[in-house]
Order: structure tokens, then sequence, then C-alpha cells
């Protein structure tokens, strides 16, 4: 079959402007092969992403913004992007702008939560996720106003420094200084001379040391003998007892030794019984033979006669 010109023509046309959609559509990220859905979001402030930036789920690129507009003459924008139709979500999620990197743009994650599933035409709720310049001023600004506030510090620190370092102030420090510069000279000439008086008695400091020594050894050897001295102070405090307990007997009236000390008439019958010995004893020394004699004829015995004191 033979085509005219004119048909070929006609093709050749409709087919550069297919392919000049479908290429404009591609640069605008929009895919024209494929299905999807659209939805919408209204910000604030869209922090710079334009038509064809990308929409994400967790990370990964299933759409685009087609449309930005304002909202209904208020100063608020209403984005209009698009999902693919295998991609499910609820009408509670999330469409929140975020930094891509460092140095990279913005894009669009829809950050699915539980509820009934969007359908397309649906708005969602909006967010801006914070970006790297917020989180850095965020950390900066505190820092910033301590920083601030240390300078001012040393500054009143300074001046008042200044204040209080006049001349009088500056010559005072100047003359502590050289008394702490002599007295430093003075201690250096004291150490030597005490490491030389070390040096000269090195022998008398060992000697000492070694009297110290055998003293010690002679105090632990007396320590020793604490347990012997023990003993006898234990028998002293059992003789002492033994003491009381007697003196306490003595003085109750009990026994022959309290009536010896108290009762006069053991007394009187002890002075009288020694009379009598003494008597029978003058007796005996002077007629021997009254007590101690031998007779075959017998004899009368003298009756005894009292000496006259």
């Amino acid at each position: 079959m033979n085509l005219s010109n004119e048909i070929k023509t006609a093709i050749l046309v409709l087919s550069g402007i297919i392919m000049f959609i479908i290429g404009f559509s591609y640069l605008k990220s929009n895919d024209v092969f494929t299905a999807d859905r659209t939805f919408y979001a209204i910000y604030d402030d869209v922090e710079g992403v334009s038509k064809g930036t990308p929409v994400t789920i967790s990370g990964f690129n299933v759409g685009s913004i087609q449309d930005i507009v304002f909202y209904r003459n208020t100063q608020k924008l209403l984005v209009k992007f698009r999902v693919e139709n295998k991609i499910n979500f609820s009408k509670n999620s999330i469409a929140q702008i975020y930094e891509t990197g460092l140095i990279g743009g913005k894009a669009l994650a829809v950050i699915s939560k539980p509820g009934m599933q969007a359908k397309s035409g649906d708005t969602l709720n909006s967010a801006v996720a914070p970006g790297l310049t917020e989180l850095v001023n965020d950390k900066l600004s505190p820092l910033q106003e301590k920083i601030e506030s240390t300078f001012v510090s040393a500054d009143s620190l300074l001046i008042s420094i200044n204040n209080i370092l006049d001349q009088e102030t500056q010559n005072n420090i100047k003359l502590t200084f050289e008394d702490l510069s002599n007295t430093i000279e003075n201690i250096k000439l004291s150490t030597s001379k005490i490491e030389n008086l070390l040096n000269d008695n090195q022998t008398k400091i060992s000697s000492t040391i070694n009297s110290i020594n055998e003293t010690t050894s002679n105090l632990s050897e007396f320590s020793n003998s604490f347990t012997d001295l023990e003993l006898i102070i234990q028998n002293l405090n059992q003789s002492s007892e033994n003491l009381n307990s007697i003196l306490s007997e003595i003085s109750s009236g009990d026994g022959t030794v309290n009536k010896l000390i108290y009762d006069d008439s053991v007394i009187k019958s002890l002075n009288a019984a020694s009379e009598n010995i003494n008597l029978l004893l003058e007796d005996l020394r002077l007629n021997p033979k009254r007590y101690v004699h031998f007779s075959l004829f017998g004899k009368k015995n003298k009756e005894y006669e009292k000496k006259e004191k």
C-alpha cells in the first residue's frame, strides 16, 4: 500500500508531537505510561520545592509534585502531587517536606499512618522537617549566647583589673615578687646548710637510729613480761580480797580475834592465867623437891606459901 506524501507528513508530525509530550512529561518527572493518583497538601512554606520535585515513601521514589498554587487567595500554598497506583497508604498519612542531603535539594515524603486507605483527590496532613541549617542554628544559638556572655564577663573582668592595678598596686606587686624571690633564695641556702649538716653528722645519725632500734627491741621484750605482771596483780587482788574478808569478820564480832580485840574479859583471863603460870614456875624453881622427889619412907609435902609481892 502506497501512502501519499501528505499522510506520511501527518504521521511524522503526530509522532513528533507524541514524542515531545512524552519527553516533556519525563522532564517534569511524570511517567506517561504509569497510572497514578493525585493528592494534595497545604503548607505555610514549601521550603523551595517546585514542580517535578520527587515524592518518596521510605526513601523510594513513587511520584512527583505536579503543581504549586496559592490556596484560596491566602498566603498558604496548595501542593498537588501524584503517587503511583500500586502504592497504598492511609488518608491520615503525612506529606512532609525534607532535605535530601547536605548539598541536595528538597523532596516530599509520605509518612504512612494507620487509618482508612487514601483515595485520589484526598488532602493529606502536611509537615516540614527541620533542615540541617535549622538544626545547626538551634544548637549554635545557645552556644552563641554563652560566648557573648563570656566575652561580656571577660570584658568586665579586664576593666576591674585595670581599675585595681593602679601604679601603687603595681609597685606593691613588684615588691612582693622581690620579697618572694629573696625568700626562695633563703630557702635554698637553708636547704644547702641542712644537707651539709646531714652529711657531716651521718655517722651520729646512724648511731642514733641504731639506739632507737635497740630501745624499741627492749620495749618489745618488756612488753612480753606483762603477762607475768598481770599474774602477780591477780594474786595481789586475791590476797586483798582475803584480807578484806578477815577484817570484815573481825569487825562483825565473829571469831576469837574479835574477842581478843574488843572483849576485856578474855584479856583479864589471859592475864590471870599468865600470872598463875609465873607463880608456878617460881615455886618450881624454889622448891623443886616438892614436885620431883623420891623417898623410900615417904614424906609430907609442904604447903604452898604464896609469895608476897
